[in-house]
């Protein structure tokens, strides 16, 4: 059996989520792992369902303890017992025993990113950290009608971070649109996975969009060209929140388990 924890937590005071090796620098992943094994007893190793950058927040998240079938404590008191182990800017917001074939990362049917830009002339000390200040003004149909342009499913290698060692940059976008709430301007996009820095690179984009440096015409052509130089610039992390992860209705089911566990014996 796993334990799969739901989390939210703020992404400013961290490193990302994953601990690098080697390296002492503080993570979301070494954090809970500290208040997990606080709680429980023992180590476990905390896989998670993405990888967020530094300063990255996640309104919800979800990793997984592999081995747990000694531990007696009912996944609904967990949440409460494991609080006091954990600083106030992580929350564990559920806790649910699922089974052994379960991968909390390639199980994941899609996820949604919202990234905050806070779009006035002054700068709010209370959206510090938590959305990305743009004093020019947007213009959101704009936005939108090149958001249309890359829903899909495409090559993003264009709006991919130089240097990523990821080979099959094909991913489908299910969604991506943009609106105004007051000074706040959201955008949001999901799709069945992201290539490193996607989401902010799609962001910077749709500004450069906005502000006339890129054509919305010139969208589909720039997908096909798989150049990054091309798109717009990799917006802050301020402003970016992993939003939602789904998984598919029948993975925590019997039924799953039992067809998982035929295909691994075929």
């Amino acid at each position: 059996m796993k334990i799969l924890f739901e989390l939210s937590y703020l992404g400013t005071g961290y490193h990302g989520y994953q601990v690098q090796s080697g390296s002492s620098l503080k993570t979301v992943q070494g954090t809970v792992q500290e208040a997990v094994e606080a709680l429980l007893g023992r180590r476990f190793c905390l896989s998670g369902c993405s990888r967020t950058d530094a300063g990255v927040h996640a309104r919800q998240f979800f990793c997984t303890a592999d081995d747990v079938e000694n531990i007696t404590i009912p996944e609904d008191k967990i949440p409460l017992a494991i609080a006091r182990f954990l600083p106030s800017d992580i929350s564990v917001r559920s806790a649910k025993y699922v089974h052994d074939n379960f991968h909390v990362r390639y199980d994941v049917d899609y996820k949604e990113y919202e990234y905050l830009i806070l779009n006035s002339r002054l700068a709010d000390p209370f959206y510090a950290n938590r959305a990305w200040h743009c004093p020019k003004t947007l213009d959101i149909d704009k936005m939108n009608l090149a958001a249309e342009r890359l829903v899909g499913r495409h090559n993003f290698e264009a709006f991919m971070a130089q240097g990523s060692q990821v080979k099959d940059t094909v991913r489908t976008i299910k969604y991506f649109d943009v609106r105004r709430e007051g000074d706040i301007v959201k955008v949001r996009v999901a799709a069945d996975g992201f290539l490193y820095n996607m989401v902010r690179i799609l962001c910077g984009t749709l500004l450069a969009v906005s502000d006339g440096r890129i054509a919305v015409d010139d969208i589909d052509n720039i997908i096909l060209s798989r150049d990054r130089t091309r798109t717009g610039a990799t917006l802050p992390p301020d402003g970016l929140y992993l939003s939602r992860v789904v998984y598919p209705d029948n993975v925590f089911s019997e039924d799953y388990e039992r067809r998982q566990r035929i295909l691994i014996e075929e």
